[in-house]
């Protein structure tokens, strides 16, 4: 796969890449841009994503058999994502799903595509599938609107992914409680012609579209408890700690590579660690990045896995903490030396899992009494 290439984004005035992914971070105005990306009048320029495709009639039934989400009954224009995970249930890949009635296509951040791609097409083995990277042809674009694109739809059905966070997917479970900021979630990433891109930019030049960096869209991500690979998953994540059974797995599915651990933890067991968002304390003036290590009584707890300074919020990030810490405590954040106070927002509790509440048994050999009548 080659590298990619600036994105034609980056000649719109006050384009800043702050990160070196060749796409714009901001305008120059983040916390506007968030409201317009809000409000559903802006556009992401997301072009720094993969694009890959799986064709041939095996395509659903094979990657259902790999992957964690029921995939078998995806229809053409339905959005889905899963997971890959390694035989003892730790994340390896994630992938957005769109199925058009002839090809699967699989969204997924560039520095995945390659080893995922390969991994795939060392499972072929007999089936009918054939593999392929899409992502010199088409651009993704993403947005919390329905503005007018030029969406491909090279078999009749738009290519629009619409990410299926907003609410529990059949099959799967929700350890959050209570009312879900994922509700109001309605991102969705539109797949469009990459020789399109320029006369997208002539369009923002002349205010028919509206743009927004890539922080806005993290912000508001952030706000939604909604996780990402890039940001969230370490080597260690399982899927239930990021409260990832609630759209990406299937908890009544066949069998699939490390499902054994996926079914133990939530029926039996408990995520050792857990999502939280974080409310940031702003008066030291100074902001945590994501790697930032997250204590209670002065003990390492977790790290800041994400963070941004919300248009309505204020300073928020996403940490991945330890099971054990209290959910009620303040937790302070170590941005560059200054400490930071950090109220949680509990996305899993600590008592998230053992749903199936199996009971006790005795002990080999012990005498059960019968009560007196």
């Amino acid at each position: 796969m080659s590298d990619a290439s600036p994105s034609p984004f980056l000649d719109l005035p006050g384009a800043v890449d702050t990160t070196d992914a060749g796409v714009p971070a901001h305008y120059g105005g983040p916390l506007a841009e968030q409201r317009a990306l809000a409000e559903g009048g802006a556009i992401v320029d997301l072009s720094d994503r993969a694009v890959l495709t799986i064709q041939g009639p095996d395509r659903l039934s094979w990657l259902n058999s790999l992957t964690s989400q029921a995939l078998t009954g995806l229809r053409p224009g339905e959005s889905s994502e899963t997971l890959l995970l390694d035989v003892t249930g730790r994340v390896e890949h994630a992938v957005r799903l769109l199925d058009d009635g002839e090809t699967l296509w699989l969204l997924v951040d560039r520095p995945e595509a390659a080893g995922l791609l390969a991994w795939l097409d060392s499972m072929r083995f007999m089936l009918r599938v054939e593999l392929a990277d899409r992502t010199a042809d088409l651009a993704t674009i993403g947005t919390l609107g329905d503005p007018p694109l030029p969406i491909a739809a090279p078999n009749g059905v738009p290519l629009i992914w619409h990410d299926p966070w907003r609410a529990v997917a059949p099959g799967g479970h929700q350890y959050a409680r209570g009312e879900h900021p994922g509700a109001g979630w309605t991102w969705s990433e539109r797949l469009i012609p990459r020789d399109a891109l320029p006369s997208l930019v002539a369009r923002v030049r002349t205010g028919e579209l509206s743009a927004a960096g890539t922080l806005a869209a993290d912000a508001l991500r952030i706000a939604a408890w909604r996780p990402r690979f890039a940001t969230e998953v370490d080597e260690r994540t399982i899927p239930h700690e990021l409260d990832w059974l609630r759209t990406a797995v299937h908890l009544s599915k066949g069998c699939y590579r490390g499902q054994e651990t996926v079914a133990k933890v939530h029926n039996l067991g408990h995520p050792p660690r857990r999502l939280v968002m974080l409310h940031l304390d702003g008066s030291e003036g100074v902001h945590p990045a994501p790697g930032a290590v997250v204590s209670l009584d002065g003990a390492e707890v977790g790290s800041v896995t994400s963070s941004a300074l919300h248009y309505e919020l204020g300073p928020i990030a996403l940490a991945v903490v330890k099971r054990s810490a209290d959910a009620g405590a303040t937790l302070t954040v170590d941005a560059d030396g200054t400490p930071v106070a950090a109220a949680q927002e509990i996305v899993v509790p600590p008592e998230a899992g053992a749903e199936a509440h199996v009971p006790r048994l005795p002990r080999l050999g012990a005498v059960t009494r019968t009560p007196r009548q």
